[in-house]
């Protein structure tokens, strides 16, 4: 699948990226016996070869080199500044899309579903399109303002501040996204 996110393999591993070859051979083992798929109670052959993949690649110096610098790309790619113009009020009109997006999607949900949970910051993270790093600022900020809370198992919720300043917002919010569709086509 083209557009599956690259595994990272110090995740698969459960490793620090700065692991020495003989911790990773040790989790290696370890985790290849949970998930070796003769294994009646904990085997998961699609888990086995991730994990045997992730092993392969980082116990070997060369290829865990070659892994690293892009790892390393990946991870500077996560940081880069989402405003391509570097203008200020560009930076502004793009957070306050971004706020507005996230209590929307969060509204939905709770629209949808009145007792049931809010939005994970993954799941956030996935419907929006942008990484974490680029939402904890937007989730600190609506937390501060009282727009939403966290549930016990830390996820979004919307309160009733959040939908009423998303409904005095809303127009704003679908004309700039409108406009923003069109420039992209045009």
């Amino acid at each position: 699948m083209p557009d599956q996110k690259p595994l990272d393999f110090y995740e698969v591993l459960q490793v620090n990226p700065t692991a020495e070859p003989d911790t990773i051979h040790r989790i290696y083992r370890l985790l290849a016996q949970r998930f070796h798929p003769d294994n009646r109670e904990t085997g998961d052959a699609e888990r086995f070869r991730t994990v045997h993949e992730a092993y392969t690649t980082l116990s070997d110096p060369v290829k865990r080199a070659q892994y690293d610098v892009l790892y390393h790309q990946r991870k500077q790619d996560r940081f880069k500044v989402v405003s391509t113009g570097g203008r200020a009020e560009e930076d502004f009109e793009l957070e306050q899309v971004t706020r507005l997006t996230v209590l929307e999607a969060l509204q939905t949900k709770r629209r949808l579903e009145p007792a049931g949970t809010g939005i994970g910051t993954i799941e956030l993270e996935d419907l929006l399109g942008q990484p974490r790093e680029h939402l904890e600022y937007t989730i600190w900020y609506l937390v501060q303002k009282k727009f939403v809370q966290r549930d016990d198992s830390a996820r979004l919720l919307i309160t009733a501040d959040g939908i009423d300043f998303l409904e005095q917002n809303y127009q704003m919010n679908t004309q700039r996204r409108r406009l923003s569709a069109a420039a992209s086509k045009g």
